[in-house]
């Protein structure tokens, strides 16, 4: 994965108030650190940073400029808004041409499982080790054929040269299943559909109760006034 340049500016100001003057500057937030190195707070125009991680990915090492010498750097979270989904902020950590990374990859499956099949993917991603600037952009399982009762686990899955699993080799990565037929599907609907007519017929119950009860004990009370009347 060949790195990317992206112009950095220092921040002087910290705290949540600095940061939403910075986002409203149109800039994302940063923190460099690492290596043994002194944190070193950044900010990134918010346009080029998101076309940085949709053009390469989460696992894009950048080569991050205008904040003294150049510095490679691998982003370690990128921080959004629940809501909006804006960047409101994002960790970087430095790396060295050479060294070994650990970073999650996405996973893909490649390929269509056998006729009558239903294919779950248990896993979006995997934790490996890969040399700084050689990470791979994802890690393919092929599916094709497979049948009924095929899984794939972490350890057997075919990784890219140079990199090796921190996952756990036994974790349960894609699973082929039987499909399930259209009769089975009907029954299914009609069931949770009775189940639903039940739930609601027991809660008109209930409610009926409820205000029997409630009439009932209008009527002691009625009659006890009356009879403390008297």
């Amino acid at each position: 994965m060949a790195d990317v340049k992206i112009t950095a500016q220092t921040r002087t100001e910290f705290g949540k108030g600095a940061a939403r003057r910075t986002r409203r500057a149109g800039r994302v937030p940063a923190v460099l650190y690492g290596h043994s190195t002194d944190p070193v707070h950044l900010s990134f125009d918010t346009v080029e940073f998101a076309a940085v991680m949709r053009e390469n990915g989460r696992n894009a090492v950048l080569t991050v400029t205008g904040a003294g010498s150049p510095q490679l750097a691998l982003t370690k979270s990128v921080v959004r808004d629940p809501i909006k989904g804006f960047i409101e902020h994002v960790d970087l950590v430095v790396v060295r041409r050479g060294e070994k990374v650990t970073v999650d990859v996405p996973v893909v499956t490649v390929g269509d499982a056998a006729n009558g099949t239903l294919v779950f993917q248990n896993e979006d991603t995997l934790t490996i080790e890969a040399d700084a600037m050689d990470i791979p952009e994802e890690i393919s399982v092929v599916i094709d054929e497979a049948e009924i009762g095929t899984q794939f686990l972490a350890g057997e899955i075919r990784l890219p040269d140079g990199s090796t699993l921190v996952s756990d080799p036994e974790l349960l990565v894609v699973n082929v299943t039987e499909a399930p037929t259209e009769d089975a599907m009907e029954e299914e609907i009609d069931a949770e559909g009775a189940g639903v007519e039940e739930d609601a017929s027991e809660d008109e119950a209930e409610a009926s109760e409820s205000g029997e009860s409630s009439d009932s004990d209008d009527s002691e009370g009625e009659s006890s006034d009356s009879s403390d009347e008297s």
